[in-house]
Order: C-alpha cells, then sequence, then structure tokens
C-alpha cells in the first residue's frame, strides 16, 4: 500500500520527520518496503519563469508558427518562436529560456538551446503542460491569470511541495491500515505509549452537514440482509462534474492514482483517507428513485463500465434500480448504464458494508480486482458508513457546487455488536513474556479505540473497535498490546522452558535428509518449483482429473500440477536461458489429482532431472554426458540409501518418455525414469535431451521403514575377485545375468558388476560379449583356490544352462 507523508501528517497534531515516521511504521508491524523523497513534478519546474508575451505575428515562412517576443523580467525580451495554435499578444505563460532542462510527461529530459526554426531564431520555449509534467494535456500553452507577476519562478507560482512516500506491507488481518487515517490512528497510539502525547490524531469529520430537503430521497431495501448487513446514501442536485481542483489532483498523483474528473476523485480521495469505498450513481438513471440491494438468477447480463457483458451467479450481491434491472456489482464493480458522465447533475452516493466473503468471491468469479473489493474482502468499519457518507458528500457540496437534496438514508436492519473480550494480565505475562502494568495496558487499548467493558485485578474486558474485525480472541489483544508497545522492547528471559515433542514423521523426515544429502553430495541440487501450474502444458484427459484453481491469480497459474515435470522443465529452461546448460536438479513436491465430484488426492513425490554433462572435460579426462545408465546408477543408489537390498526394473508405459522403465519391488511401482519425449521438451524449447525420474516418496518411506536396519561388521578376511567373460545373444539383458547369479544362491558370492561389454561379427551374429566381475567372500575363513572354483563353476554352467551362453577362455 502506498502512503504519502504530507497526506498522513494532515492526520496528526505532531510534527514527525519522514524518517522517524519510517522507524515508527517498522516497529508497529507495518513494513516498510519502499521509502522514497518524490517531488510534485519531475525536475521541480527549476528554470521554468513566468512572462508576458509583448508580440505575436505570423512567422513568415510558416503558417502554423508564430513569432514571439516574451518578456521574463530581463534585460531584453526573449525572441521565441511559438507553434501552440492558442498564443496571443498579453498572455502570462510560462518560459523556459536557453539553458533550462524540461521533463515532458513522456519522453526524455530536454535541455534548451538557441536553434533556428524555419530561419528564424528561437531563445527558449513557451510551455505546455505536458512538456513540463504538470499534466497529460498538449492542446496549447499554459496561459496564466492576467494579474500574474512576470519573472517569478514556475515553482513559486505552483507552489510545488516535495513529500515522502511510502510503500508498507500489511499483513491480511490489517484492513484497519489500508489508509491514510487507519495508519494516523496507529501513529497516534504509539505516540500515546512512548511520547506519552495523548489524542495525537485529527479526523477530518464535520458536525456542520445540513441539507436542503429538496428533492425526493432515493428508497433503499435490502432483500439479502446477510451480503449487505447495512446500506447508507445520500442524494446530492446541481453539481457539475469537471476537473478536480489541484490539491486533490496533488493528493491522489502522489500515491500514483490519476485524476479522472472531481466526483470519481472525490470517491477515490475518501477511499485512500479512511478506507470506506463509495460508489456514485447518477441519479436520473435509478428508475423508480429506489435502490435494491439483492441477488439475481444465474447467467443475467450485465454490462460493466469497462463495456463488458458479464453473466451473473447467482451468490452476487447487486445493486439493482426500481425494476429490478442491475446498477452495479456491490462492492466491486459499477455498471455502463447508471455511471456519472460529463453530462450529470445528480448522484446518488453510497457508503455500505458488504459481507467479505461474498465480495471476495465475485471480484474473483468475474476477475475484477478493484481498490474497493480489496477492501471490502477484508472487511471495513461497518460503524464508520454514515460519518465518512457526510464527509464525502460536504466535500462533493464544497467542490462541484451542488446541494444535498436529502437527509442520510441509513438501513441497518441488524445492528452489529462490538465484539467483546476478556484479557487476564496473567495470560499477557504468559503470552507477551513481559509484565504489564494495568495502567500501560489500558492506555494501549484506549489509544488503539477499544473501550474498556469492565476491569478487576485479574485483568479487562474490552469491546473491539469494528475496524478491527479481526479482535476475537485474548491472543489477538496481546498482540495489539506488543505491536503498539514494540516487540523489541519485550526482554529476552534468561531461562527458556521448552516442552520436547516427538515429531510424527520423524523416519520420513530424517530419510528425506539423507537422501538430498547424497544427492547434493553427488553434484545434485536442489529446488522449489511452484505446486500452481499452467493447464495448458497437459492433455484434456488428464484435466478431467486435474485440481483447477477457483481463484486463480492468472491464467497461466490456473491448476494444481498433476505431474512435476513441467514445473521442472520450467526450472530447466530458465537456467538453459543463462547458458546454464549442466543441470542436475532434484526436488521434493507434492502432485495433485481429483476425481471430478470434489474429492482430492496429494502425493509426496521425489523427482530427478539431469541434462547436458556430469563431468566436464580437462586435461587429464574427457567429459561424461548424461545418459540413461548415469539416471539408472542414481536410481539405485537411492534405493540402498533407503536400506532396499532387492528390486527390479520393468517397462514402463508412461506417456512422458520417449523410453524407461518401472523401479517395483514385489508389485509396488517405486519409481519410473526414462529420456523425456521430444515432442514435451520442444514445448519449452529445450533442445537437448533431458533424463527425469520420479520417485512415490510415500511408498518409498513405507518400504524403507520395514526394513531391518543393522551393522555387519568388517570381515577380518579376504575377498576375492574373479572375472568371467560370456558370449550370448544381443536381447539377453544384464538384469537376466544377475537372475541367473541369484538363482545359483551362492552364499558367499559378495557382489557382482559388469566392467565391459564387447560387440562385433567376430562373436558371431546377433552376439555380444559381457565381462563381469565377482566378488567373493568367506566371513569365518580364508576362501581357497579350490572353493572358489567350485563357486564359479556353478555360475557358469547356470550360463550355459540358462543363456546358452559360451563361456570366453
Amino acid at each position: 500500500m502506498t502512503i504519502s507523508y504530507n497526506w498522513l501528517c494532515e492526520y496528526l497534531t505532531v510534527n514527525i520527520t519522514p524518517q522517524r515516521l519510517s522507524a515508527i511504521l517498522t516497529s508497529l508491524g507495518l513494513e516498510v518496503e519502499g521509502f522514497e523523497k518524490k517531488e510534485q513534478v519531475k525536475g521541480g519546474l527549476k528554470g521554468l519563469i513566468t512572462g508576458e508575451v509583448l508580440e505575436c505575428i505570423k512567422h513568415p515562412n510558416a503558417d502554423k508558427l508564430s513569432l514571439t517576443r516574451v518578456n521574463i523580467g530581463a534585460e531584453e525580451p526573449l525572441s521565441i518562436v511559438c507553434g501552440a495554435p492558442n498564443v496571443a499578444s498579453g498572455q502570462k505563460v510560462i518560459v523556459a529560456p536557453v539553458g533550462t532542462t524540461i521533463y515532458p510527461v513522456k519522453g526524455e529530459p530536454v535541455t534548451m538551446k538557441i536553434a533556428k526554426i524555419r530561419g528564424q531564431e528561437s531563445h527558449g520555449m513557451i510551455c505546455a503542460e505536458d512538456e513540463i509534467g504538470l499534466g497529460e494535456s498538449h492542446a496549447g500553452i499554459i496561459v496564466l491569470p492576467a494579474g500574474t507577476p512576470v519573472g517569478l519562478p514556475a515553482s513559486a507560482y505552483f507552489q510545488l511541495q516535495e513529500d515522502w512516500i511510502y510503500e508498507i506491507g500489511l499483513t491480511p488481518n490489517r484492513m484497519d491500515a489500508m489508509s491514510h487515517l487507519g495508519v494516523a490512528k496507529d501513529v497516534s497510539a504509539y505516540l500515546a505509549i512512548h511520547d506519552n502525547i495523548l489524542n495525537a490524531v485529527q479526523y477530518p469529520y464535520s458536525d456542520n452537514f445540513t441539507h436542503n430537503k429538496q428533492g425526493t430521497p432515493v428508497e433503499v431495501t435490502i432483500e439479502n440482509t446477510d451480503a449487505c448487513q447495512r446500506y447508507s446514501g445520500v442524494l446530492i442536485n446541481n453539481i457539475t462534474v469537471q476537473e478536480s481542483p489541484a490539491w486533490l489532483k496533488n493528493r491522489l498523483q502522489s500515491i500514483g492514482l490519476r485524476s479522472i474528473n472531481n466526483i470519481v476523485d472525490i470517491t477515490n480521495f475518501i477511499l485512500h483517507e479512511t478506507g470506506q469505498p463509495l460508489h456514485a450513481f447518477d441519479a436520473d438513471k435509478i428508475k423508480g428513485n429506489t435502490v435494491i440491494v439483492k441477488n439475481l438468477p444465474a447467467g443475467t447480463p450485465f454490462i460493466t463500465l469497462d463495456e463488458k457483458e458479464r453473466k451473473l451467479n447467482t451468490d452476487d450481491i447487486m445493486i439493482c434500480d426500481g425494476t429490478g434491472a442491475p446498477m452495479c456489482f456491490g462492492g466491486v464493480f459499477g455498471g455502463m448504464n447508471s455511471g456519472v458522465t460529463a453530462n450529470t447533475k445528480r448522484i446518488f452516493l453510497e457508503s455500505a458494508w458488504f459481507n467479505p466473503v461474498t465480495i471476495r468471491k465475485t471480484s474473483f468469479r468475474h476477475n475484477l480486482r478493484t481498490d474497493a473489493a480489496t477492501r471490502f474482502e477484508k472487511g471495513v468499519d461497518i460503524g464508520n458508513t454514515v460519518t465518512v457518507l457526510k464527509r464525502a458528500a460536504l466535500l462533493i457540496r464544497d467542490i462541484t457546487g451542488g446541494e444535498i437534496a436529502s437527509d442520510i438514508t441509513d438501513i441497518y436492519p441488524h445492528p452489529k455488536q462490538k465484539q467483546q473480550v476478556t484479557l487476564t494480565y496473567a495470560y499477557l505475562q504468559k503470552l507477551s513474556g513481559k509484565n504489564y502494568p494495568p495502567g500501560v495496558v489500558k492506555k494501549v487499548l484506549t489509544s488503539s479505540g477499544f473501550e474498556i467493558v469492565a476491569e478487576n485485578a485479574a485483568g479487562v474486558t474490552v469491546a473491539a473497535p469494528f475496524s478491527k474485525p479481526d479482535i476475537t480472541l485474548p491472543a489477538d489483544v496481546v498482540e495489539e498490546i506488543m505491536r503498539i508497545d514494540g516487540y523489541d522492547n519485550v526482554a529476552i528471559p534468561q531461562h527458556i522452558s521448552i516442552s520436547p515433542s516427538i515429531e510424527a514423521l520423524g523416519f520420513e523426515t530424517a530419510l528425506k535428509e539423507k537422501t538430498g544429502n547424497y544427492l547434493a553430495g553427488n553434484g545434485f541440487n536442489e529446488i522449489f518449483t511452484n505446486s500452481i501450474t499452467n493447464s495448458a502444458y497437459f492433455s484434456d484427459e488428464v484435466l478431467k482429473t486435474s485440481v483447477k484453481m477457483l481463484n486463480s491469480l492468472s491464467a497461466e497459474l490456473n491448476m494444481m500440477r498433476p505431474s512435476m515435470l513441467e514445473t521442472g522443465l520450467e526450472c530447466i529452461v530458465h537456467n538453459l536461458n543463462r547458458k546454464n546448460n549442466n543441470l542436475r536438479l532434484f526436488e521434493f513436491g507434492k502432485t495433485y489429482t481429483g476425481n471430478g465430484v470434489g474429492k482430492y488426492e496429494e502425493k509426496e513425490k521425489l523427482c530427478l532431472y539431469i541434462t547436458g554433462l556430469t563431468r566436464e572435460g580437462s586435461w587429464k579426462s574427457g567429459e561424461d554426458k548424461s545418459d540413461f545408465y548415469y539416471l539408472k546408477g542414481i536410481t539405485e543408489s537411492i534405493l540402498q540409501t533407503a536400506g532396499l537390498n532387492t528390486w527390479k526394473f520393468e517397462t514402463t508405459g508412461s506417456t512422458d518418455l520417449q523410453y524407461g522403465l518401472n523401479v517395483a519391488v514385489g508389485k509396488t511401482v517405486l519409481a519410473t525414469l526414462g529420456l523425456v519425449k521430444n515432442s514435451i521438451i520442444k514445448r519449452f524449447d529445450i533442445k537437448q535431451p533431458v533424463w527425469y525420474l520420479i520417485f512415490d516418496w510415500e511408498k518409498l518411506c513405507a518400504l524403507a521403514a520395514v526394513q531391518k536396519q543393522g551393522y555387519t561388521e568388517i570381515s577380518k578376511f579376504p575377498a576375492v575377485q574373479r572375472d568371467l567373460s560370456i558370449v550370448l545373444d544381443k536381447q539377453v539383458t544384464f538384469e537376466r545375468v544377475e537372475q541367473v547369479v541369484k538363482k545359483a544362491g551362492i552364499q558367499r558370492l559378495e557382489s557382482l558388476k559388469l566392467f565391459d561389454v564387447f560387440e562385433s561379427d567376430k562373436l558371431g551374429a546377433n552376439k555380444k560379449s559381457l565381462a563381469v566381475s565377482f566378488t567373493f567372500l568367506d566371513r569365518e575363513k580364508t576362501l581357497t583356490d579350490t572353493e572358489i572354483d567350485s563357486m564359479m563353476q556353478e555360475i557358469m554352467s547356470g550360463f550355459e544352462k540358462e543363456l546358452a551362453a559360451e563361456i570366453r577362455k
């Protein structure tokens, strides 16, 4: 939220420097995300000066140019060539002499130089408002009142002010600080406690609200009293819709708002002053002179101010006229056919309270994220609608020349009671860690707008102001006291008491850390990607079981991810576009699916993404490219890290992979790995192969949890290694070789490892040679050659019988 220092100070009775205000806001928990000095006009109009056009004649060489002589208070008048259609003798104007730098609304700054224009020298420029940053108009030069002194600096004439602008970050519960007056009340509470300055806030409300009762009041009916619990309004006649006065435009421009007209500007000003949204209707367009607040049938067409037709939902709360025709989305956005125009003479001004849930749903449903909706959905002060309405009506009367033609209409069917909360001093000390004296507690609370309902030695009962709808529990009151007092003022205790707890997911967390450490130690980087993704990535079949976002922030982030592949590829392409071509990434995350009838399922996954080189080349060794075997080795290492000893690889039917395998233990599929399809990586504009592994983390943890974890003593006796080369058919996989060896059941065989594959026509048609290393170990004694030969013979016999292999000798 944007706050203007000058604007805020209007509501304070004490002077505070911009720097101290920044420190106070930070102490109050209003995080200052930006803080900068801002000129009302860029460049501050330095060097610009008022002048008088002494002579104005037609340029001899150009019909649309004029030759002028302008007095700026110097010894000699300036000769200036001017192209403005409205320039004339006797005018008082703004002049940019030679050497002055001007800052146009659009474009780069320009420094004035002596220039020849169609053969005539020009010593400066007579300025239009857009040329010096004062406005948008380029219809002609600025013409000042006839009595304007000559030679006066433009900055002095326009009385420019410097301002300080704060960008503050608000937590969702701080709707009370979503206005300048709300922040001023917070600052006032701070000053009461820390500087002993009471009642430092001054309110802009007036008691001189009067009306002439010349108009017939607009009748108001609320049919849905849950969605609209209070509706106030007033009729104002004989207004003139025109440009706003300079002070009002400056206030809005200071926080980045564009001036539109005096009526719209006043409603925007009140919104940012008090936090209460208002809406102005053209009273002559309210049929039946009646406003009805109600819901309309689903599908009812309604044209909004942006000239778009929208179909209503039955839950949308609508402001309708006497015929039941919609005029406005209540609390969200106005209608095309009831808004204020340049020809409007009578307005009905609305100040209401709408249900936050209703407003938020309507706002997101129709993609109308307005300032009014943002405030209503957080909850505005229901007790302030009439007070703010009177403030706005008086401003409109004074600025537009209108007349307040009716008394205030205030429909409040079920007046709300303030939330009462009882706080004990013992609970305050327990939660805050600080012993607050009762007097300080009451001072903090009353300065923050709380009413003391009852008090005793044990504690105090307070009524929370309507502007703080989040105050419902004693803990909320403790937070208010600590926030105003300052969290830094809570001393660090010398002794801390804690209650140890056992983590419910301790094993899963430990395994995740162990696996993550293994991957990081092998050159992988952990990533965290968004669980919300783009539905355009997925097929219609996948979308049938997807979890769609009801209130999506954008068209590109509109569903929960059913797969982690796509978000990982987004990360890869982000790195590839920055010349980071060799990537090994892993992520623990969740996928989401639904059954289409409101039931959803989320699953924990571990994903690996590999592309480019796994090792860059050097003078000593060559480079290693990522491939399927590297990915398969990492997969097996993760399984071993989890304590698993047996698994098998099976063909996969994954539609995301060009080829790959499933990893299964028994009938449980734990993982899928392989090469991502070219058609998928092309959609992300990735031009190099990407290898992908996805573990079902929950299943892996479940299997790992039942594995017996133990320690095996290192053998005192040496292991013996034997190598064997076999020739077999090309279609026989090494997995089949392993199965034959395991079938032999040789207890003293520790491991086997494939260390060479050789293919040649010399071996025979469709043949290949595998070189396998076997490691034998007996933990009770040293193996003899006879025992080793016997075991090797058993293995070779199995190969010859089961695989029709030829033993190479």
